[in-house]
């Protein structure tokens, strides 16, 4: 995004200030969405994601984008791709409401390896269903990992959550869920993100975008194949404070999508 010029308002530089430091980490998420000044955009109603791009200019992209997020992913092709390699570190966590979704701020948190560069590891965060899909099936619900490397360009590590098994690696975090926008809550102990993750590292791989507001492309994105499991009640715990928020699928145009 481009920076405000010296005739904007003090309302549009609000906006665009605060969606550019979202960007910034990894995360186009306004901490308190309805807040005077700032952008209103929601996933139903009149502001859904139909109408991203009338809620502010900068979110254009929204509409106009070749490389948008989420995907269905049909027809992957097989390919000879690096292994997922991850150095993640017990991190301090603190929960954020968001006023979208539940996002888990992490320091230190270690880093995804792509292509031999470093992606560190900023957020992670839930929407309800499953943003991505494989051959039109969705899961109740994803984790979105988003990382940054040392020139600003971010990766996403997408993880299935399937009805099952109570998840012991995410209980602290269903455990301190707050219940309203711009509020915290802050683990008591280091939260270890490879405690949670699948023991397969197979993945699908190509070029995206973030689903939220401005939507903006050229973010890698890695879906993991198998989906992990929380419990009913660890699944409702989120769905009770956002029962839907995820963006609709948007149109390939003829990206080409990776599998190993």
């Amino acid at each position: 995004m481009s920076p405000p010029s010296s005739q904007s308002s003090p309302r549009r530089t609000t906006i665009r200030t605060a969606a550019a430091i979202a960007l910034t980490l990894g995360c186009a998420h306004l901490a308190q969405a309805d807040e005077p000044g700032h952008a209103h955009w929601a996933y139903r109603g009149p502001h859904d994601a139909a109408h991203w791009a009338e809620v502010d200019p900068d979110f254009k992209g929204c509409k106009t984008g070749h490389q948008q997020s989420p995907i269905d992913i049909r027809h992957a092709v097989q390919a000879d791709l690096p292994p997922l390699e991850w150095d993640y570190r017990a991190s301090p966590a603190t929960v954020l409401n968001n006023g979208h979704t539940l996002q888990v701020n992490l320091s230190q948190a270690g880093a995804l390896l792509l292509d031999g560069e470093r992606f560190e590891l900023q957020q992670f965060h839930f929407h309800t269903p499953s943003e991505e899909r494989v051959n039109g099936r969705s899961h109740p619900l994803e984790a979105h990992l988003v990382h940054r490397n040392a020139s600003g360009e971010l990766a996403v590590l997408a993880v299935f959550i399937d009805q099952g098994a109570a998840n012991t690696g995410l209980q602290a975090v269903f455990d301190h869920l707050p219940a309203k926008a711009g509020e915290t809550q802050t683990l008591t102990s280091p939260l270890q993100v490879s405690d949670w993750l699948p023991t397969s590292r197979r993945y699908y791989r190509y070029r995206g975008s973030l689903t939220t507001p401005p939507c903006s492309e050229g973010v890698r994105w890695q879906v993991l194949q198998q989906p992990i499991t929380a419990s009913a009640q660890q699944i409702r715990a989120f769905q009770r404070l956002y029962p839907f928020n995820a963006r609709p699928i948007q149109p390939l145009h003829g990206r080409k999508v990776e599998a190993n």
